[in-house]
C-alpha cells in the first residue's frame, strides 16, 4: 500500500510541476522553465524507482536509463543557445535504452502489421521536415529509425505480452513518437499554435506511463 501511495503522490508533484512547466514555457518565463522542466522529470523517476524498489529487472535498469538520459536531453533542449544536437543525443540514447527494454526477453520481435504503420508515420514525418533539415538530415534520420523501432518494439511487446505494464508503455512509446514529430516540424517546418502545450503534454504522459509500466500489471 505505501508504493501505490507514494506513487500517486509523485504522479500529482509531476502534474502540478508539468503544468507550471508547460505554462512557463508559454509565458516565455525562463527560469520557472529551468526549474519545473527537470523537476517534472525527476518526480518522475523517482517514481520509476519506487515502483521499482530494490527488485529491478533488465527492463527497470534499462527503462531508468532511458529516464535519466531523457533529462540530459531536456537540459540541453532548455539552455540558452542552439543546443538541439546535445538534446537530440540525449533523447536517441534514451531510446536505445527504452529498445532494450522493450526487447529483453524475447529478443526482437516482427509483425508487418505492427511494423508497416509505424514505418509510415517515420517516413511521413520525415519527409515533411526533409525541404527544411539543411545539414541535420543525417542526425535527424536515424533519430527517426531509433524512436520508429522503439515505438514499434514497445507495441511487439504488448502483443506478445498482453500485460498492462506493457500496455502503458506502448501507449508512452507512442505519445513519445507524437511529441518528437510535433517538436521536429514546430522546429523546423514553422511554429504552429499551441506547440509547446502539445509537445510537453504528450511528452511528460509518454515518461509517466513508461516509468509507470514498471509496475507490470500482470
Amino acid at each position: 500500500m505505501m508504493r501505490i501511495e507514494t506513487t500517486v503522490v509523485f504522479t500529482l508533484l509531476a502534474v502540478v510541476s508539468g503544468f507550471l512547466a508547460v505554462r512557463a514555457r508559454n509565458r516565455g518565463r525562463r527560469i520557472q522553465l529551468y526549474v519545473f522542466k527537470p523537476l517534472t522529470m525527476v518526480f518522475i523517476l523517482l517514481m520509476a524507482v519506487t515502483i521499482g524498489g530494490l527488485g529491478f529487472s533488465l527492463y527497470g535498469y534499462a527503462i531508468l536509463a532511458g529516464l535519466v538520459c531523457s533529462l540530459i536531453g531536456d537540459v540541453f533542449l532548455m539552455l540558452p543557445g542552439d543546443r538541439f544536437l546535445g538534446g537530440l543525443v540525449g533523447f536517441l540514447v534514451a531510446h536505445l535504452f527504452y529498445i532494450v527494454a522493450f526487447i529483453g526477453g524475447g529478443g526482437f520481435s516482427l509483425s508487418v502489421w505492427i511494423l508497416l504503420p509505424v514505418m509510415v508515420c517515420g517516413f511521413v514525418v520525415f519527409r515533411i521536415l526533409l525541404p527544411y533539415l539543411g545539414r541535420m538530415k543525417l542526425p535527424v534520420l536515424v533519430y527517426v529509425v531509433v524512436i520508429v523501432v522503439m515505438v514499434w518494439q514497445a507495441w511487439e511487446r504488448w502483443y506478445r505480452l498482453r500485460q498492462m505494464g506493457a500496455l502503458l508503455a506502448c501507449f508512452g512509446a507512442v505519445l513519445f513518437l507524437i511529441s518528437d514529430s510535433a517538436l521536429a516540424v514546430n522546429r523546423f517546418r514553422g511554429k504552429f499554435e499551441n506547440a509547446q502545450t502539445l509537445i510537453l503534454s504528450t511528452y511528460f504522459s509518454a515518461q509517466w506511463l513508461i516509468a509507470l509500466s514498471l509496475g507490470g500489471f500482470s
